[in-house]
């Protein structure tokens, strides 16, 4: 008989967590979702609101709130909560109040005696992937957060779009800092398994001011989603999923999630978006591209940002 469980806790009922719940109930992912947040209510709410379609769904999913003890057996606790930013306020001022909200997260969570995996939202995502590691003490592997995928994701959509292809037939990838520094290196890009680059000339739709424009519209993209409606949910929350999947399904998967970098690249002590192997234990392997003189020099811009944004942090 199959015993086994598949559970996530899940910490911050937010839009984005939110959005992650209704995307792992509609993919029928997990067999047990257990909501946390300050507000005990809203959790209960969300529950609620969730089981009631369970009828219209193909999952048996068990969903309820609950509290820092049902972290015990979970598989993954995944990090949505965090505050925002005042007007006025630093960024290193929003990074020390976000490292307290952390604070009073992880402990509990070390408390129920959790030993699964860490997979964290909260922006900035990287730093706050990095106090993760930090405050838990976990092993870096077993600490993730989802980095550029959702990045990636929009990268492929938007070759996809301009090339007349699958997305999924498309490999390229964002990587570095989830935010102003991050960037593509089209070196590794390519279509099936020819390099974009080589189509340069070769082909009308494919111009280097074209693939500049299109890295630009992903670096901007959420800027743009934040200035039409307010926030963006659903696309980090179906990025959340899949990256779900992959730790459950033991899949090894290559996503470009927030990892610890211990020498690849030539960087060190530094959470960053690269391609990994994901699987049950978290991040199997950095995979190292073979990068251009001049993306590995950007990849170092990004990763001495990250670096710079912790000065002055304590926790």
């Amino acid at each position: 008989m199959k015993t086994d469980n598949r559970k996530i806790v899940l910490i911050g009922t937010g839009m984005v967590g939110m959005s992650y719940a209704y995307s792992l109930l509609n993919q029928n992912v997990c067999d047990e979702l257990i909501l946390i947040d300050i507000d005990k209510k809203r959790a209960e709410g969300e529950a609620m609101d969730l089981n009631h379609g369970l009828a219209f769904s193909g999952s048996h999913m068990k969903i309820s709130a609950g509290d820092y003890q049902d972290c015990q057996d979970a598989d993954i606790v995944v990090i949505c909560a965090g505050v925002a930013q005042k007007p006025g306020e630093s960024r290193l001022e929003l990074l020390k109040r976000n490292a307290e909200v952390f604070r009073s997260i992880i402990g509990p969570v070390k408390g129920s005696g959790f030993g699964g995996l860490f997979l964290v939202a909260t922006n900035p995502v990287d730093i706050m992937t990095r106090i993760t590691w930090e405050l838990s003490g976990f092993d870096p592997q077993r600490v993730l957060g989802t980095g550029t995928a959702l990045d990636t994701a929009r990268l492929r959509y938007l070759l996809g779009a301009h090339l007349h292809v699958d997305p999924r037939n498309i490999h390229a990838y964002v990587m570095g800092e989830h935010g102003d520094s991050e960037f593509v290196p089209w070196s590794q890009a390519m279509v099936a398994t020819c390099p974009v680059q080589e189509l340069l000339g070769r082909t009308p739709l494919v111009q280097q001011e074209l693939l500049d424009q299109i890295a630009e519209e992903v670096r901007g993209a959420a800027y743009r989603i934040i200035e039409a409606k307010k926030a963006t949910y659903y696309g980090i929350g179906m990025a959340m999923t899949r990256i779900t999947k992959a730790i459950l399904g033991d899949e090894n998967s290559v996503l470009t999630v927030s990892a610890m970098l211990s020498g690849e690249y030539g960087q060190h002590a530094v959470f960053a978006g690269v391609p990994c192997i994901i699987g049950q234990n978290g991040v199997k392997r950095v995979l190292e591209l073979p990068l251009k003189e001049e993306e590995l020099e950007r990849l170092a811009h990004s990763c001495d940002i990250l670096r710079n944004s912790v000065e002055g942090l304590t926790l």
